[in-house]
């Protein structure tokens, strides 16, 4: 079992390649620098592509233009708007919940203290990281399903682990924390495009060579021909 050292030094070559492979890396979600576009976006995208979240969102922010009117929306006519996204009762309900909190309690500004993102209706860690380290530079790994899997095979967290909080907290002392959002941006590139769950194109990845699961696939591969 590699040391803390050790793996920190992995990390920060797997960073280092990501950064060669994406060197203009964003976020997926189209919202145009408006804070709480990404935070209404981030939401939507739970169970839903981000490509379809941005096609959705190009309408939906036509007829509610700030948290002022999506607070005051019909909820009926709010369901029907994000219903291509999936979850939309929930979501609407939510949404409108959240904002009118952001009003009450923030002046209408995403607030950028963990424990106040979490407060709002819908909002768990993984939307809190994003807009902490999108919008306020404050850092956070982003545990979606990309980068757990990712991580899991690459050899940073355990292979095999589910569970979104540790994850990051496996991540978090690995990557510097002014990395982090770009990094969590990289390897959602990196699983769309390459590691796939499903088909994942290994001879084709900057990071196979130092891949735990590639390296184990590898070896039995190579025991099976002998």
């Amino acid at each position: 079992m590699p040391n803390k050292a050790d793996k920190k030094h992995k990390a920060l070559l797997i960073l280092q390649r990501l950064k060669e492979l994406y060197p203009n890396s964003e976020c997926a979600l189209e919202y145009g620098g408006d804070p709480w576009r990404l935070f209404v976006m981030a939401r939507l995208s739970a169970q839903c592509t981000d490509a379809r979240v941005n096609t959705v969102c190009r309408d939906l922010f036509k007829r509610y233009g700030n948290v002022y009117e999506m607070a005051e929306a019909d909820i009926s006519e709010l369901e029907e708007a994000v219903r291509p996204c999936g979850l939309y009762k929930m979501k609407a309900a939510q949404l409108k919940a959240a904002c009118q909190m952001l009003i009450s309690r923030h002046g209408g500004n995403i607030p950028s203290d963990m424990s106040e993102l979490l407060a709002l209706p819908g909002v768990g860690r993984k939307i809190a990281n994003l807009l902490r380290g999108d919008i306020f530079g404050l850092g956070g790994i982003v545990a979606d399903t990309h980068c757990i899997r990712i991580s899991g095979k690459l050899g940073l967290c355990r292979e095999g682990e589910k569970d979104a909080v540790k994850v990051e907290k496996a991540l978090e002392p690995l990557i510097p924390k002014e990395e982090q959002s770009d990094f969590c941006h990289r390897i959602i590139n990196l699983g769309r495009e390459i590691c796939s769950a499903r088909s994942p194109r290994c001879h084709e990845c900057p990071l196979s060579d130092i891949c735990d699961s590639y390296a184990e696939t590898d070896a039995k591969q190579n025991s099976n021909n002998l």
